[in-house]
């Protein structure tokens, strides 16, 4: 019930924000508005998420699964977008589908949650996966640390996601309703303050 009335609500009241991104995004570089990647959700059903476009849409330089530090594809409307998480309003839409919900493990590409040891695999896909989380807070600035890295897909593969999903299988063992209100309440003020 919190999932689509807030979903909705918030995309109503987000029609002029959404707008403005969206001529922003079309003036800024050619290409889409939105952009669609594959993640997995819950019980492994696949679904494409929404996000404002933040790259270039240049032949050859599609958005990889990460992206490291100051990456040259990334548009000037872009980096203002990921450094303020305004791209990842678009998922509301995903929320009011049903695909998402506003908290839960933030959805990973195939290809890693491939590489997710059996038994947490089960447990991080038995919801829905989230818009924020614990991890979506302690790795708000994940691009910044991956680019420090002499490996950065390494370091995604064996620091970071890691660390998520124990974060994530935390998460799943122990959601309330105030836990998840609390987290949307840090991450309203994280937007907001950018701490």
């Amino acid at each position: 019930m919190l999932d689509i009335f807030a979903s909705a609500g918030g995309l109503i009241l987000l029609v002029p924000l959404f707008a403005a991104i969206a001529v922003w995004i079309r003036l800024d570089s050619p290409g889409p508005v939105f952009f669609r990647q594959e993640r997995v959700g819950r019980a492994g059903i696949g679904f494409r998420i929404h996000k404002f476009r933040t790259m270039r849409n240049d032949p050859g330089s599609a958005e990889r699964a990460i992206t490291i530090g100051a990456d040259p594809r990334v548009t000037r409307a872009g980096r203002f977008l990921r450094r303020s998480k305004l791209d990842e309003l678009p998922q509301l839409i995903d929320v009011l589908l049903g695909d998402m919900s506003l908290v839960g493990p933030r959805p990973e590409v195939p290809h890693y949650v491939a590489t997710y040891p059996e038994a947490i695999r089960a447990k991080v896909l038995s919801v829905r996966p989230g818009i924020t989380d614990p991890a979506s807070l302690q790795f708000r600035n994940e691009s910044e640390l991956l680019a420090r890295a002499a490996d950065p897909e390494r370091e995604y593969r064996e620091v970071v996601l890691p660390a998520k999903l124990r974060l994530a299988v935390d998460y799943v063992d122990h959601a309330t309703l105030a836990g998840d209100l609390r987290l949307l309440g840090l991450t309203l003020r994280m937007l907001v303050t950018s701490r």
